[in-house]
């Protein structure tokens, strides 16, 4: 028998594992940059719905309104300070696909706040799925779908815009190799840690990440779907959401 806290492990880095395959994807391959804003796109749609009602409904069910209002707001002041401190260092762009993010050699030290951007922003996600293991040892496959999902444009659209910024494939792959494994450390603290801690306890740090998850689409991702798939955005971004709500009540 397997041990939950290997398993919340490997479905942390399978769910990590999504940004090495879009980063692949964009590294390899040229894929036009309206087709990136369309998937990613797609996948903000996919991580609103989950976000909603796999992460808000459960910790409003664990914990009641208070603890999970309290998490929401802190988990978005949270990113956002973070966000706002890596933004400064050169990591503003870092979802972008086309020319906007810098070369180490016009912004020194870019590089590094990119990597650290990428960890911000999916460390979150993969806490979740730790947590989705709390109740009777069974992962949610339906946030496990939805992360994976959305992590493979997120790879994507930020490793052609790494790819056009010049910096190499050992950086470009090394950084989600990292991110892919800190995902599978995320799930199994988000698993251990939190055992022994009261309902109250997770359903704000569930709550937590749902915050920081949105702050991220808001900031990162909606912006560069935009950009490019213009007014087809919303359309597309209703799509993934009801794709993801789809597989919410198949999976219920």
């Amino acid at each position: 028998m397997v041990p939950i806290w290997l398993q919340a492990g490997f479905w942390g880095f399978v769910a990590g594992a999504a940004l090495l395959l879009g980063a692949a994807i964009g590294y390899l391959a040229h894929v036009p940059r309206r087709v990136i804003a369309a998937v990613m796109a797609f996948g903000s749609g996919v991580l609103i719905s989950a976000l909603a009602f796999e992460l808000m409904d459960e910790a409003y069910r664990r914990g009641g309104f208070d603890s999970t209002a309290i998490g929401f707001l802190a988990g978005a002041v949270v990113y956002t300070a973070a966000n706002v401190a890596l933004s400064h260092r050169g990591a503003r762009h870092r979802k972008r696909s086309g020319e906007r993010q810098p070369s180490e050699s016009k912004e020194p030290g870019s590089g590094l706040a990119i990597a650290m951007g990428a960890l911000l922003d999916g460390i979150p996600e993969s806490v979740v799925i730790g947590l989705s293991m709390l109740k009777g040892g069974a992962v949610s496959l339906v946030a496990v779908a939805a992360i994976f999902l959305s992590n493979i444009p997120e790879g994507l659209s930020s490793a052609a815009g790494m790819k056009n910024a010049g910096r190499t494939p050992a950086y470009i792959f090394s950084v989600w190799g990292a991110i892919a494994v800190a995902s599978g450390v995320a799930a199994i603290i988000g698993y251990t840690l939190f055992q022994q801690f009261s309902p109250e306890v997770i359903a704000a740090t569930t709550a937590i990440a749902a915050g920081a998850i949105l702050s991220m689409l808001v900031d990162t991702m909606i912006p560069e779907a935009f950009e490019e798939a213009h007014d087809l955005a919303g359309l597309i971004t209703v799509a993934g959401f009801l794709a993801a709500f789809a597989l919410s009540k198949l999976g219920g």
